[in-house]
């Protein structure tokens, strides 16, 4: 019979967490050594779709290892985020995603999981500055004279948001709830999908980032009438605020961040929080991104962390106040 003295098993015990906490070290220290893969939940060639492509180009550059993009739409983002819980919690996948990670707690019932607890934010990727865009043909020529077809003709002017859920359907809630119109909601799982109908004449109106209406201004399908952000942006100086016109203190910006499964080890949460900021911070990513209007924040992951809980608070308001529910 093998015979283990107490001081032994004592020294085993002891030995047993140090090898495992020199393993950890070790994998942490070699961090990227395989391939790293960005859960997505939008579709390619929207706004969040290009910001990490931009970025994660450079951050792969620098790093000198792959980041794979994976576009799983669906499910008001519940697809792609369940689909990066069931990677491994090794740090070599990650979830990008937007207001839904605030809303979606909010406006689902059973959900599987919760958000709050099963993630852990990195990074404030980007924002995206909002228009209010009509068809070429719609008869609005400012907001003015949009928000008043808007109450002549209550439920009928229509807007298409990219998802339901969404920083676009939110500024939608917030317009109708602080000026009293009635606007006819029609969601898109995809942004494109909301670009092409407004193009078309489907869809009277949209509610889109500045980069992902470009398409349709480019080709005078559609026009801008309005910003939702606070100020006026550069690539659209002549476009007026919804704050400035009609709607003093509006701020409502769209904003992609970066998210780790609970788990993922802290260290290689600030790597990746790092290697974010020393990529977003290169001319050429800022020249490639700041044409779109999109704002490169790669912020700090407690100044992330602070911005979720603003969010929330302000967010869940505007849920009740305005009875938004998912369509």
């Amino acid at each position: 019979m093998l015979r283990i003295d107490r001081r032994r098993a004592l020294q085993l015990g002891l030995a047993a967490p140090l090898a495992m906490n020199s393993t950890v070290a070790r994998a942490q220290a070699s961090w990227p050594a395989k391939p790293v893969h960005i859960v997505l939940p939008f579709g390619a060639g929207g706004a969040a779709d290009t910001v990490c492509r931009v970025i994660f180009a450079k951050v792969s550059e620098k790093l000198k290892q792959s980041f794979v993009i994976e576009n799983k739409t669906g499910g008001n983002t519940m697809v792609a985020s369940s689909a990066a819980l069931q990677m491994p919690k090794d740090g070599y996948a990650f979830l990008v995603n937007s207001s839904q990670f605030i809303v979606n707690p909010v406006l689902m019932k059973d959900m599987p999981f919760d958000f709050a607890t099963s993630f852990v934010p990195v990074t404030r990727l980007a924002a995206f500055p909002q228009v209010v865009a009509v068809r070429s043909d719609f008869p609005a020529k400012d907001i003015n004279e949009y928000l008043a077809y808007a109450k002549a003709n209550p439920g009928k002017l229509s807007f298409g948001t990219p998802p339901a859920g969404g920083m676009a359907h939110m500024a939608g809630a917030y317009i109708q709830n602080k000026l009293g119109v009635r606007l006819l909601h029609s969601p898109y799982r995809l942004a494109t999908e909301a670009v092409r109908d407004v193009s078309g004449g489907q869809i009277d109106s949209v509610i889109l980032t500045t980069s992902t209406i470009q398409p349709a201004l480019q080709a005078e399908k559609a026009r801008v009438l309005a910003i939702t952000s606070a100020n006026r942006i550069p690539t659209m100086p002549n476009v007026p605020t919804l704050a400035e016109t009609v709607l003093p203190g509006m701020d409502m910006d769209d904003w992609v961040g970066l998210f780790a499964a609970k788990g993922v080890p802290d260290a290689i949460v600030a790597q990746m929080q790092a290697a974010i900021a020393d990529a977003a911070a290169e001319p050429d990513v800022v020249a490639r991104l700041a044409p779109l209007g999109t704002i490169v924040l790669a912020s700090p992951t407690p100044v992330f962390a602070k911005f979720l809980d603003d969010q929330r608070e302000v967010l869940t308001k505007l849920i009740r106040e305005a009875g938004i529910k998912l369509e």
